[in-house]
């Protein structure tokens, strides 16, 4: 399995919650595709060097949260979304205010919308 995953031990953020945001970003940046195999946890554990209850408890959240699902000796694997929930009013509402969010914050840094656009684009 080629999943390149990065996480920082010097990192303030919790080992954990880096791990949960790279799956996250791999999943939103189409690294990893709906149905894709994840490592297994012993296996990301060994190739990232933290503790195997760290992948596990991350697996388990995302599978809680919908992203991930666990097929009994099979493996772990990216769930489909619910294009349902992304369409309706208050998903569309919540993504405008996160939209908004993030370009008050990169206006912030001093970026401009198209500078914005051009790296969004090619993540």
């Amino acid at each position: 399995m080629s999943l390149r995953l990065h996480i920082n031990p010097a990192d303030p953020m919790p080992l954990y919650a880096q791990l949960e945001r790279a799956i996250r970003l791999a999943i939103a940046t189409e690294k990893l595709s709906v149905g894709d195999q994840l490592p297994t946890v012993r296996q990301l554990a060994v190739d990232l060097r933290v503790n195997a209850n760290t992948v596990a408890k991350v697996y388990a959240e995302l599978e809680r949260a919908g992203v991930l699902e666990t097929r009994r000796g099979v493996g772990t694997f990216v769930r489909a979304r619910h294009a349902a929930a992304a369409q309706s009013s208050g998903g569309k509402q919540e993504l405008r205010l996160l939209t908004d969010r993030f370009l008050a914050e990169a206006d912030k840094l001093g970026f401009s919308l198209h500078e914005v656009l051009a790296h969004l684009r090619s993540r």
